[in-house]
């Protein structure tokens, strides 16, 4: 039998590590929400403006990767090999392309379709378990998929708007950023397939790199590389503007630019990877979805958006039900593993603790 003072060492134990942990969830917390904060900056940015979607990034890129490289210095320490170093490149051109589809998704979109389509990735859960064959709950996955698309509808059709959520008793809201719209599935395909990106590039990113310092630093050579691979593509954007609107000077914001670069790209990327070692919270997880849904509803009160609370909390725990179906684990498996399924895509030989260490 257990004693009464083993019981009181446990819960100590635990009290002492929800404490620990405290400090971290702030973090975590505070960090997010100045991503999405720069997130609002530069959507409305970019539909005040009209600039290109492409050449913003890029020029927000240039300075984040000299950053990383500064602060990560991927040439000292242990040599790098090529297995490491090479997925790590073309990661940088999924994680271009990335910033592409989900920069037009949040122009044409709105920032709460685009934030909260950033967790798609959640379905290559469902993939890995036609792949691997988990029989037990591959209709549980099926039915998260379900869940998952059902709010993308929903979010579609405005529910998350209070000038089409059939929630609002409002009929007509004139507000100074009316400008969401009623949406299909095929404009919300585009932050749909670069969620699916984003988790395909956090997928490579755990594989290759078993160490968070190794991580740190390919994490470095893949901004770089993305920085490289959006070249081409912003000078070409560059030159077919200039050659149909004409010689013009190109807009600019500070905020917007500065937000995007400190929060967007270089804070969430440390404030993310401490969540995964020391939370356990990985991104495509109802946890995650929860905290940025929480800052989603403070950014669309403050930018006084065209927004629905009742509309988007259901199309949110609709999302958060289809997160979890779709990420959950076998149960009757052996060891401690990540609930982020995503993960699993590309680990099929290789047995991991929860997170790398």
């Amino acid at each position: 039998m257990i004693s009464p003072t083993q019981i009181s060492e446990g819960r100590g134990s635990q009290n002492s590590a929800s404490f620990r942990e405290t400090p971290l969830q702030i973090i975590h917390i505070i960090g997010n929400f100045m991503r999405i904060w720069s997130v609002y900056s530069m959507y409305r940015f970019l539909s005040q403006t009209g600039a290109s979607v492409v050449l913003f990034i890029f020029s927000c890129l240039i300075p984040s990767s000299v950053i990383f490289l500064a602060l990560q210095k991927p040439w000292k320490g242990r040599p790098l090999t090529n297995a490491q170093v090479v997925p790590s490149i073309i990661n940088g051109g999924i994680t271009a392309l990335y910033f592409i589809l989900w920069g037009k998704g949040l122009k044409s979109c709105g920032p709460v379709r685009a934030i909260l389509a950033e967790y798609s990735g959640a379905v290559l859960g469902v993939l890995s378990a036609l792949l691997y064959g988990w029989k037990g709950h591959i209709w549980k996955k099926v039915g998260g998929l379900i869940a998952m698309l059902t709010s993308f509808y929903f979010l579609s059709l405005g529910w998350a708007t209070a000038t089409s959520s059939p929630f609002s008793f409002k009929d007509i809201l004139d507000t100074e950023n009316r400008t969401e719209r009623v949406l299909g599935m095929k404009e919300m395909a585009i932050p749909i397939f670069a969620g699916i990106l984003s988790a395909l590039r956090r997928v490579i990113a755990r594989r290759v790199s078993l160490k968070n310092q190794l991580k740190r630093r390919l994490h470095a050579i893949t901004t770089a590389s993305a920085t490289c691979f959006l070249f081409p593509v912003a000078m070409w954007d560059m030159i077919i503007g200039t050659s149909s609107e004409g010689s013009r000077q190109l807009p600019f914001s500070t905020w917007a630019y500065l937000s995007t670069i400190l929060f967007g790209i270089i804070l969430i990327f440390y404030v993310d990877s401490i969540a995964e070692e020391r939370l356990h919270m990985v991104f495509s997880s109802p946890r995650h979805l929860m905290v940025a849904g929480g800052c989603i509803i403070v950014m669309e009160i403050v930018y006084k958006m065209d927004f629905s609370l009742p509309g988007f909390l259901i199309c949110s725990i609709i999302l958060g039900f289809g997160i979890f179906e779709a990420t959950s684990l076998d149960r009757n498996r052996k060891g401690s593993q990540t609930p982020d399924l995503s993960n699993e895509i590309l680990g099929d030989q290789i047995q991991m603790h929860s997170l790398p260490t």
